[in-house]
């Protein structure tokens, strides 16, 4: 397992980049099929893990994701955390859980010298509405535009590069870079011409994104050692059992 209060006290830089909305068959068949080839040749032995997202949006996802939780395996027994606040007295947390004593991960990191950086995605970090503003203002620095969006058939490469020169202003200090690629999240359906959002162009979408994904995590580790989380934040339903979107308790 990954020491990560042994990383977060050697100050080693982290990035956490979420796929928004993307679905777990969705990965796995772009690998199947190698349309991912950058991901490929960087996801551990056994490609993509199935997880279970505890939030079914962006926004409480999110939210949860900056208190401490990442996705849990499908099944009873779960890996050590990475990070965890700080919790009542009669719980033990392992020593290889980092633990922050603050109202979310962000501050936490913050109270150890790193500093955190977001280049946001979706509107939920475009502060175009004050509840819009709820995430980036967990950051020291936030960083959106319009090109960053979904609707822009190239956003994931506008948000690599402005990760790597984010990275490049400090590429000597603790820093937590957090990216939401938004190429997954509808609509998607311009990466095959047309047409309706679906599985299919959430692959296509996917594809897309590979060559610029592998571009920043390559660049990244060829400098220092990181410590990356690399996940989705919900599903999506494209009419399963009648369903369409997010934000409903349902499996897709």
């Amino acid at each position: 397992m990954i020491n990560a209060a042994d990383v977060i006290g050697n100050r080693d830089p982290i990035l956490f980049i979420t796929l928004d909305s993307l679905r777990y068959e969705t990965a796995r068949t772009a690998l199947d099929e190698g349309t991912t080839p950058h991901l490929a040749e960087l996801l551990p032995q056994g490609g993509w893990e199935r997880r279970q997202t505890p939030g079914t949006f962006a926004l409480p996802a999110h939210m949860t994701f900056f208190s401490g939780f990442l996705p849990k395996l499908p099944q009873p027994e779960q890996p050590t955390r990475l990070w965890e606040c700080r919790p009542p007295a009669f719980k033990t947390v392992p020593p290889e859980t980092f633990v922050f004593d603050a109202p979310n991960l962000l501050a936490g990191l913050g109270q150890h010298g790193y500093r955190t950086a977001c280049v946001g995605g979706v509107t939920y970090f475009s502060r175009e509405t004050p509840l819009g503003s709820v995430l980036p203002d967990l950051f020291d620095e936030d960083h959106w535009r319009p090109t960053f969006c979904s609707p822009e058939p190239d956003s994931t490469r506008h948000q690599v590069d402005r990760a790597l020169e984010i990275a490049d202003t400090f590429d000597k200090q603790a820093l937590f870079l957090f990216v939401n690629v938004s190429a997954t999240h509808v609509p998607h359906a311009h990466y095959l011409g047309d047409g309706h959002d679906t599985a299919a162009s959430q692959r296509a979408a996917l594809a897309y994104a590979d060559q610029h994904l592998g571009r920043l995590i390559t660049t990244l580790t060829a400098r220092r050692r990181w410590l990356i989380v690399l996940c989705a934040d919900h599903g999506d339903a494209f009419g399963e059992d009648g369903f369409h979107g997010r934000g409903i308790a349902h499996p897709s």
